[in-house]
């Protein structure tokens, strides 16, 4: 029996439902107004729990926070896929369910995903966000990140500014 509140492990399959769950209502408290909304929503819709027993089946690294034993956010990550940055990982995604936002959790769930990088010697880390998402930019500049670089991508006939944060590796 666990006797934490708060804990962050390695997610499983049996976590695929809530995974779904958290993506849904995380990604639409997120980016409501920011993204066309049937884009949204084929987004959100696309991310079944099948999808995420997939991702895990394939390997997919996924560190899930639980509180009180419910699952309340999540982090994807693995090596950096843009090239040019002085780090080696990435955090792909890192999403809290909006129930748990504003508590510190975000925080917890930052810090294990980059030990989980940094345990498979990808040292340095970068993130990549929507510059229009204002409460994520602001979490991580409170992180410590440094604006990197801005890119461009259009969806929806929409074109959005993505702005990349990274972290030096941390002194051994």
């Amino acid at each position: 029996m666990n006797t934490q509140l708060v804990e962050t492990r390695p997610a499983r399959q049996a976590d695929a439902a809530a995974l779904a769950d958290v993506h849904a209502a995380a990604w639409r408290g997120a980016y409501r107004g920011l993204l066309d909304g049937l884009d949204l929503e084929r987004l959100v819709t696309n991310r079944t729990p099948r999808w995420w027993s997939d991702a895990l089946a394939r390997g997919v690294n996924i560190d899930l926070l639980e509180v009180s034993g419910e699952v309340a956010g999540y982090a994807t990550s693995g090596p950096c896929r843009m090239r040019g940055l002085a780090t080696a990982g990435e955090i792909y995604e890192l999403y809290l369910h909006p129930h748990y936002q504003g508590l510190g959790f975000g925080r917890q769930l930052f810090e294990a995903a980059r030990r989980n990088l940094e345990d498979r010697r990808m040292p340095g880390l970068a993130v990549r966000v929507l510059g229009d998402n204002t409460p994520a930019c602001g979490f991580y500049r409170a992180m410590g990140g440094r604006l990197s670089s801005r890119s461009w991508h259009t969806t929806g006939g929409r074109k959005l500014e993505l702005l990349v944060y990274c972290w030096p590796a941390r002194p051994s």
